[in-house]
């Protein structure tokens, strides 16, 4: 059976309205906590894919995950209250401290396809290499009788799927205007119990191996079924998406010219799902970053153009881990031109960062009173804002500046 928090703590207050509510308080404690903190440690315990390593006994994970379990669930400085109202608060407490992404599941069942126009295609797909496979679904423009002009690889966020991406961003119809083909690579909770890609492990922030060598290779593949060059292949994500999508960039700047990182994190922010929360709880710690500085900057990478957005009130992944992407990318330039604007009900900065020929390389958006959510998306997906400055749009303009 799935355990809901939401419906737990739901149950746990209606039973304040019966005659026998302290005797219930004690069962619902035990359930509750039990089921809520186990899954939590579970989930996170399993969050990453990592490098293989020899695995423990089954009873040595059993006690693993109770362990894990129990110091959530009591921890040194715990009160001795057992009241109702102060169980009801722990768990409220605990819930804060856990990113969203990490309480909701999605549905079973895969989202539904989103609607596409008349002679456009929206294929489902699986790609196979070394590296491994995944399954994506892939849209075809319509009137595009010599193919597309382009593609861009889109990477969904935790509980995510790619109908449900492709939904919320409205990147379809954004494509079909310049010609574009669109991949919805997607993760499964075999990899990732979230759906999350799994950005903070190791051997996913290097090349030629992990979840990044597989999304490259799809890339390639497309790129020569298409016969498009590198100019006009971008990658884009949210969230954990947005993560990879950074790593693609500096992993991989001969398969892709331009990246988009919405609410996501720096290259070497994380190395195991310990540092990643912290990170996407409040930036990454500075020695992560020196650490990983070394390791991204080659001549090409540069070359790599980003466009990046965020949300000033996100509380999922804090909005410091966009400067932070900056100051990777910048080191010490400063932004040539800032604007202030409005756009669709959201107030939002833009920074552009420029090369000595006077091109963008960087774009920073800061948008004000958004959440973790797409900028300007459709309220039809998950994780996505229709209010704001239209992250999908500026995206394809922002990758199409120096193709024309």
């Amino acid at each position: 059976m799935k355990f809901s928090f939401a419906k737990a703590l739901r149950r746990a207050t209606r039973t304040t309205r019966t005659a026998k509510a302290r005797s219930a308080t004690k069962s619902m404690q035990r359930a509750i906590s039990s089921a809520m903190l186990k899954s939590v440690a579970a989930s996170l315990s399993n969050l990453s894919a990592m490098a293989p390593s020899k695995p423990k006994p089954a009873r040595k994970r059993r006690k693993a995950a109770v362990g894990a379990s129990r110091k959530l669930a009591a921890p040194a400085n715990a009160p001795k209250d057992r009241r109702l109202s102060t169980v009801l608060k722990q768990l409220r407490a605990v819930q804060a401290t856990i990113p969203a992404a990490f309480l909701q599941a999605r549905p079973a069942s895969p989202s539904k396809p989103p609607a596409i126009p008349k002679g456009a295609q929206y294929l489902e797909r699986t790609h196979r290499c070394s590296a491994g496979a995944r399954e994506f679904m892939l849209y075809l423009p319509a009137r595009q009788p010599d193919g597309p002009k382009g593609l861009i690889v889109m990477l969904h966020g935790c509980t995510q799927d790619p109908n449900d991406f492709a939904t919320g961003t409205n990147m379809n119809a954004i494509a079909q205007k310049h010609g574009l083909a669109v991949a919805y690579p997607s993760q499964t909770r075999k990899h990732n119990p979230s759906t999350c890609w799994n950005w903070f492990a190791p051997v996913n922030q290097s090349r030629g191996a992990g979840e990044p060598a597989i999304i490259a290779s799809l890339a390639r593949k497309l790129m020569r079924e298409f016969g498009l060059g590198r100019d006009v292949v971008f990658v884009a994500g949210l969230s954990a998406g947005g993560a990879m999508a950074a790593i693609l960039a500096e992993t991989y700047p001969d398969v892709f010219s331009a990246a988009g990182v919405h609410s996501g994190l720096r290259r070497g922010a994380a190395n195991d799902v310990r540092s990643a929360l912290s990170a996407m709880r409040s930036g990454a710690k500075p020695a992560a970053l020196s650490q990983s500085q070394g390791k991204a900057t080659t001549r090409a990478d540069r070359n790599v153009r980003r466009i990046i957005f965020h949300g000033d009130a996100d509380r999922t992944v804090h909005p410091s881990n966009a400067a932070q992407t900056v100051a990777g990318l910048v080191g010490t330039r400063e932004p040539a031109r800032i604007t202030a604007r409005s756009a669709s009900g959201r107030d939002y900065v833009r920074s552009d960062y420029l090369l000595p020929d006077g091109s963008v390389d960087v774009e920073l958006w800061q948008v004000k009173e958004t959440a973790h959510a797409w900028s300007g998306g459709k309220s039809r997906g998950s994780y996505a804002d229709p209010k704001g400055p239209n992250a999908s749009a500026e995206m394809v303009r922002f990758f199409l500046s120096r193709t024309s």
